[in-house]
């Protein structure tokens, strides 16, 4: 057979619950010779006579088996939860066979179900997979933005594991509500505040719907005022050094920000808002200032912040390679961290280091020629109106030395 002349492979959105299909969706799962599916959809169907798939493993080998029926010129179906276009297998089907060689079939959704339940509008909601994920990145990003998302779940990302992840990162200003068993006899939604949430037991068919309940304490945006946040010391990167530090970063959305020696968190909060939806990466070494840098993400939601309580280079092997890094001080007394900083840094990414003394900027700038970056150099002197009698003054702040260095971009 050609390729025109091969049969579709039919894509059956089951809906929840028990599935339900519409007439022609029934009409070509009858007409099926092989039935794929997860075990829970294919035992919804015990009397199909059709050779059964399950979907099991690597969805390679579900793919290769479903090209060799279609070749053979069997009538395929494929069973979906919700919708299969929608967070399910029709992506991955779309990828391997393209859009000519599928029909899809639609269905309501399980986030459709939930809002359903509870009254909700959903058209401006965000919805996150964590199924089969390990990086909660996008939930963060999603409640960052919106203040709200409807999470898919797994055994490993339950509700009660992202409750505990949202707690330690966001504080307890949001509630959960854990939709469980949608469309079947045992259907139970309740609303929890995060710390219940967080020890709540649940079946494996969940969705959580997650609302911040109260706006963040102080409004993240760039430019935030040096009494804006929470520290013990005046030790962190004054307004005028961070402004013109984070053009030089230049970082853009999607990318992976570190900022090493965080400090209460001042470059890594406005970072955020530039590289959103990706991740930043505050690595503080000193558990008061640590402690700090977690209150203020809790105080600005700036959830995709993540910090880690590590010094550095050592606490940097499991962190995946940055796109930009941020240094704020402290090369001094820590000669392996630039090299180990070139060494990480992806390949056309950029690295920004603040130093004020003459012997950090030669020793930096010599490091960083000697690693093949091309680096360009700013000295900030700022100062600010301060009263004094009837009149104003100008009082200076320390100047920095700002080196903004490129990473030669990969070629191939």
């Amino acid at each position: 057979m050609t390729q025109a002349s091969l049969p579709p492979i039919h894509v059956l959105g089951c809906g929840i619950g028990r599935p339900t299909l519409p007439p022609e969706a029934a009409a070509a799962l009858d007409a099926a010779e092989v039935l794929v599916g997860g075990r829970r959809l294919l035992a919804a169907f015990p009397d199909h006579p059709g050779r059964r798939l399950p979907i099991a493993g690597p969805l390679t080998a579900v793919c290769d088996a479903l090209a060799d029926a279609r070749q053979a010129g069997e009538n395929v179906a494929v069973l979906a939860d919700g919708d299969g276009l929608y967070f399910g297998i029709g992506k991955t089907l779309l990828a391997r066979f393209g859009p000519q060689a599928l029909r899809f079939y639609p269905n309501v959704t399980t986030v459709a179900v939930a809002c359903s339940r509870l009254g909700r509008p959903w058209d401006n909601l965000p919805v996150v997979s964590l199924h089969g994920r390990s990086d909660a990145t996008p939930l963060f990003a999603a409640l960052a933005r919106h203040g709200a998302a409807a999470v898919y779940t797994d055994a490993a990302n339950s509700p009660a594991a992202i409750a505990a992840a949202l707690l330690h990162r966001g504080g307890d200003a949001f509630t959960m509500t854990i939709c469980e068993n949608l469309g079947l006899p045992d259907e139970r939604l309740r609303r929890l505040p995060l710390p219940e949430a967080a020890s709540a037991e649940t079946t494996s068919l969940s969705l959580a719907l997650i609302e911040r309940t109260a706006p963040p304490t102080v409004p993240l945006h760039l430019g935030l005022g040096d009494d804006a946040l929470s520290r013990d010391d005046a030790v962190f990167t004054k307004a005028p050094a961070r402004a013109v530090s984070l053009a030089a970063l230049a970082a853009r959305p999607g990318q992976m920000v570190w900022d090493i020696g965080a400090g209460t968190g001042a470059v890594a909060l406005e970072a955020s808002l530039l590289c959103a939806p990706g991740p930043v990466f505050a690595v503080e070494r000193d558990p008061a200032r640590h402690a700090h840098l977690v209150a203020n993400i809790q105080r600005t939601g700036a959830l995709t912040v993540c910090p880690v309580l590590a010094a550095a280079p050592e606490g940097l092997e499991a962190l995946p390679d940055p796109d930009r890094v941020f240094v704020g001080g402290g090369l001094s007394g820590n000669p392996g961290l630039l090299p180990e900083l070139c060494r990480r840094l992806a390949p056309g990414g950029r690295l920004v280091v603040n130093a004020v003394l003459l012997g950090s900027l030669t020793s930096a700038l010599d490091v960083l020629a000697a690693h093949g970056l091309e680096t360009a150099v700013t000295q900030l002197q700022a100062a600010r109106a301060m009263p004094i009698a009837q009149d104003l003054r100008l009082a200076a702040d320390n100047p920095v030395f700002i080196i903004a260095a490129a990473k030669e971009a990969a070629h191939g």
